[in-house]
């Protein structure tokens, strides 16, 4: 049975362009680029290179972007450099309740150690108030870290707008835009964005790979301790293939935005519109229409989500029921509960996230197939059968 893979937002696959462009640096060009001789420089240049297509597609400069392993270390770079390089003008730092872990967990770490932070609340659509965020600010406040586009309910934060308070009050903005980068269109200058997270897994590019762009003139603690790499910011030999991966992913991203975003659009409001007509007691969660086009999570009452994953993966569809760094919890996912899910209604939740090899007709299937699924799921539930009862 072929597998219709709609688990996007957790990881792609990668294009076989960007294989290509790696494969001669993980078999003859795998010299260590801090090395001098000629076969060491040149993959130094090809890393220069990679850096200046990266900083390209979100208006930065290239000596404003920083490898790292991932969005992980991106996030606890900059929230926990920001915290030690400006701990003696103030220890606040303000962020949301529906970021990822790798925020959330950071700002949580910090807070043992003396920081204090601020957890904004976000409306039913799981963005933040604006006037909440200005309210916020003290004179102690060091940092704001919001993200771009939210991984579970595909809501969009106004980024533009926490930029300009952030630099009125003279703080700094980090955002995570993982999730954002590759579908809309970033700039970090016309933004004022100081601090951005990337990953290339999440852009059709190689898994262990991502960036952390930093606005020139910002200073902040360096993260990995080792060698000179990263301009003496950030320790270990370099990634040298996953660099090059890196940067031809979000290249190829950037050139087929357009054409893929309308795609995206087209079919993920499609699904939404398919599911909610056939399926009684589901609703979208999320922004209606300020999310990400290829994001789509529904909400369906009286099933559980895990439990839906399963009999969705036997009839060959992927899909999750939340952030993948959270799979295997009981809990229930902080997103929804942020925006104001009981807890019954987010264990019933799944996220469908759509990619390039998404088609049309993979969308018919799931609108096809998921309504008897969670018609025979509820016909099993206890809570469905009395909720019948109430309505005869």
């Amino acid at each position: 049975m072929d597998k219709i893979y709609l688990d996007h937002a957790a990881t792609t696959p990668i294009k076989q362009e960007v294989v290509d462009a790696m494969y001669p640096y993980l078999i003859g060009n795998f010299a260590n680029p801090s090395s001098v001789y000629q076969i060491a420089q040149q993959n130094k240049k090809a890393i220069d290179e990679s850096r200046e297509v990266v900083a390209k597609c979100i208006g930065a400069h290239a000596n404003e972007i920083f490898f790292t392993s991932g969005g992980t270390e991106a996030d606890n770079w900059a929230i926990k450099g920001v915290a030690e390089a400006k701990k003696d003008k103030g220890n606040h730092i303000i962020t949301s309740k529906v970021e990822h872990h790798a925020v959330l967990h950071t700002c949580e770490y910090l807070e043992k150690h003396g920081y204090e932070v601020t957890y904004l609340d976000v409306d039913e659509f799981g963005r933040i108030n604006i006037e909440d965020l200005k309210n916020a600010i003290k004179p102690t406040t060091i940092l704001i870290t919001i993200m771009y586009a939210n991984n579970e309910i595909g809501t969009i934060m106004p980024v533009a707008e926490i930029g300009e308070i952030a630099k009125a009050n003279n703080i700094l903005f980090h955002t995570d835009a993982v999730q954002a980068t590759g579908q809309i269109k970033i700039d970090v200058h016309k933004e004022n964005i100081d601090l951005l997270s990337i990953s290339a897994h999440k852009l059709n590019g190689p898994k262990g790979i991502g960036c952390l762009y930093i606005k020139r003139g910002v200073k902040i603690a360096q993260f990995m301790h080792g060698g000179g790499q990263e301009r003496g910011q950030r320790g270990g030999t370099e990634n040298v293939a996953g660099i090059i991966g890196f940067a031809k992913a979000i290249e190829l991203a950037y050139e087929q935005m357009d054409d893929k975003v309308a795609k995206y659009t087209a079919y993920r409001n499609k699904l939404i519109k398919g599911v909610l007509e056939k399926v009684p007691h589901a609703f979208l969660n999320g922004h209606p229409t300020e999310r990400l086009s290829n994001n789509v999570n529904i909400g369906f009452e009286f099933v559980e989500g895990e439990s839906l994953l399963l009999l969705l993966d036997m009839e060959g569809i992927c899909a999750s029921s939340g952030s993948a760094c959270t799979s295997g919890s009981l809990d229930p996912s902080h997103v929804l509960l942020s925006i104001g899910l009981p807890h019954e209604k987010a264990h019933g939740t799944l996220r469908f996230t759509l990619g390039e090899g998404t088609t049309e007709s993979e969308i018919d299937t799931v609108i096809e197939k998921l309504p008897a699924i969670i018609a025979r799921m509820r016909d099993m539930s206890p809570l469905y059968e009395d909720f019948i009862k109430t309505q005869k």
